[in-house]
């Protein structure tokens, strides 16, 4: 059913022109005409004000996002792909860049953004994800690969997030959807969906308390440092 979702939400994205670089916009948490004025909406919300410390997704649309929250003085703090180091973040420090622009990208932020782990990562006041779909009720459609859950369900191991860290996305109103879509434990649900024109806050639906990991495979474990680590420790 989300794959279904997925593919309808983009063909939408393409076929109405609201879609932006990079295309096309499957297969991937798709840009939208009205980023920037997505983003200008959070930074306008309660708890963009009170963070300090930001975790935010690398995809093209929350670009506008990451570069805001460097010029708000705030640290911003992005998972390395796949979560493929020990080291598996990277630290954005306004105070420590010279150009936000190209410090937010995807590839500048490997280059200009210092890797660090997680006992180096402060505790996450805002959570920004990226999102293909989003229900009213908060419930989200990734890419389908996991790793935005899977990145939370990291910092709740390491007690980086609670409960009460909100999570917030940017989408276009053509990706808000009115499907009721089946989520699990795993699942991180959204405390904000902000759009160009509007802002919701659906009721809390609870969040994953950590990472289950009856859902991971063998060859993830071993792809993924962290976990191996982290397992270990639980033994």
């Amino acid at each position: 059913m989300k794959e279904r979702i997925r593919e309808r939400v983009w063909d939408d994205l393409e076929d109405s022109g609201v879609a932006r670089f990079p295309f096309p916009p499957h297969g991937r948490i798709p840009n939208f005409a009205g980023a920037d004025e997505a983003a200008n909406r959070l930074a306008d919300q309660r708890e963009w004000e009170a963070a300090t410390a930001i975790k935010a997704n690398p995809d093209a649309p929350q670009l506008p996002v990451r570069r805001r929250a460097l010029r708000d003085g705030k640290t911003v703090y992005m998972a390395v792909p796949r979560l493929r180091d020990e080291r598996c973040f990277l630290k954005l420090d306004p105070e420590d860049l010279e150009d936000y622009d190209a410090a937010t990208t995807v590839s500048g932020s490997s280059e200009h953004g210092e890797q660090v782990g997680p006992e180096a990562v402060p505790e996450i006041d805002l959570i920004v994800s990226g999102s293909v779909a989003v229900t009213e009720t908060g419930d989200r459609i990734g890419k389908g690969e996991g790793y935005s859950d899977l990145e939370y369900a990291v910092l709740r191991e390491f007690d980086l997030v609670d409960s009460s860290t909100s999570v917030a996305t940017t989408i276009h109103d053509r990706q808000l959807i009115d499907d009721e879509v089946r989520v699990g434990e795993h699942d991180v649900s959204m405390d904000l969906i902000v759009t160009p024109e509007a802002v919701r806050r659906p009721d809390d639906g609870g969040q994953p308390t950590g990472i289950d990991w009856e859902l991971l495979s063998e060859e993830r474990l071993e792809e993924i440092p962290v976990l191996k680590r982290l397992r270990e420790r639980k033994r």
